[in-house]
């Protein structure tokens, strides 16, 4: 199973992890797990490419693992942008686990 973990500081979303193959196929053809891991890469791509904030995020990946953690003093502009784009990963995850309760959780953690 995929574990998404949005991790909220003041009700700020801070962040998130994955971890773990959703088990829907076998690795190379798991759509679930390329639909999570698009959806994160698109996160990653916004905040760091368009933002130009390459430095201050990092997306870490290894062995079905990523991670990725907002820095603080973005900025009003950039703070805006950033927690509309994780709110709207958490939305989409949360409709993935929806469709593949088996596959995906999602969770607030702390």
């Amino acid at each position: 199973m995929t574990t998404v973990s949005f991790f909220m500081e003041d009700g700020r979303l801070t962040g998130f992890t994955v971890r773990g193959h959703s088990g829907w196929a076998e690795e190379g053809s798991d759509v679930v797990c390329a639909a999570v891991t698009s959806a994160v890469r698109l996160t990653e791509c916004a905040v760091n490419d368009v933002l130009g904030l390459g430095a201050a995020v990092k997306l870490r990946e290894k062995d079905a693992f990523l991670s990725l953690k907002l820095p603080g003093g973005l900025g009003e502009a950039n703070e805006h942008f950033c927690q509309n784009l994780l709110a709207a990963l958490m939305v989409y995850c949360t409709q993935l686990q929806e469709e593949y309760p088996g596959n995906v959780f999602v969770e607030e953690a702390d």
